[in-house]
């Protein structure tokens, strides 16, 4: 097993951690992390765009100017696309993006993403991340003191509103529990924190 340093929120070293290889020590597979990124942000579109084609536009009722000695070219009704006003060709329409991947390979892809962190030396590891109260200012030390001035996600094992308040102001920093972070959150971010009892949720969820 690998084996991975912790901090404390001081950023002075707690002791080391040993990290299941099989979660966070494969291989990473760019081809999964890819395609689940790829699902992840065609799910969150809205679909909601929306445009008229001829047949929904206003008007077209009479032709709009005589056949010959306008100038113009012939035209047959104000709706077609060619004019001002007329409708749009293959308008968009309201839609759903949505499509599933298989279980097996959002595993993988997340199995991927936390081994390429380790791999890249931009897990931080954090002994326990407790704050007393809301406050952007205790939090952005914290941040420092890891040397975690890039864009981070925190990982906790468990919802802490204090840490999410405290996180929700600055600039770049996303929080999240293990439950519901995703793969784009992680590649999304070059500093992946995760506390010590997250990592033996995680590790107890893909084992």
């Amino acid at each position: 097993m690998a084996t991975i340093k912790v901090l404390n929120m001081s950023g002075q070293d707690a002791g080391t951690m040993e990290l299941n290889d099989e979660i966070f020590g494969i291989e990473p597979n760019q081809n999964a992390v890819h395609e689940v990124v790829r699902n992840y942000l065609a799910n969150r579109r809205q679909g909601t765009q929306s445009a008229k084609t001829r047949a929904e536009v206003r008007g077209g009722g009479r032709k709009p100017f005589r056949q010959k000695g306008t100038g113009r070219h012939r035209q047959g009704s104000s709706t077609d696309p060619s004019q001002i006003g007329g409708g749009i060709v293959f308008a968009p329409k309201p839609r759903s993006y949505r499509y599933n991947v298989p279980k097996s390979l959002r595993r993988l892809a997340m199995k991927s993403a936390l081994s390429a962190k380790v791999q890249d030396n931009e897990m931080i590891v954090l002994d326990e991340l407790s704050l007393e109260a809301p406050k952007t200012k205790e939090m952005v030390k914290i941040l420092s003191n890891v040397n975690a001035d890039k864009k981070a996600l925190i990982v906790t094992a468990e919802k802490n509103e204090n840490v999410v308040k405290s996180a929700s102001n600055i600039p770049g920093v996303r929080t999240a529990v293990v439950t519901s972070m995703s793969v784009y959150d992680i590649v999304n971010h070059t500093n992946f924190i995760i506390t010590k009892d997250a990592i033996s949720k995680l590790e107890e969820v893909y084992s």
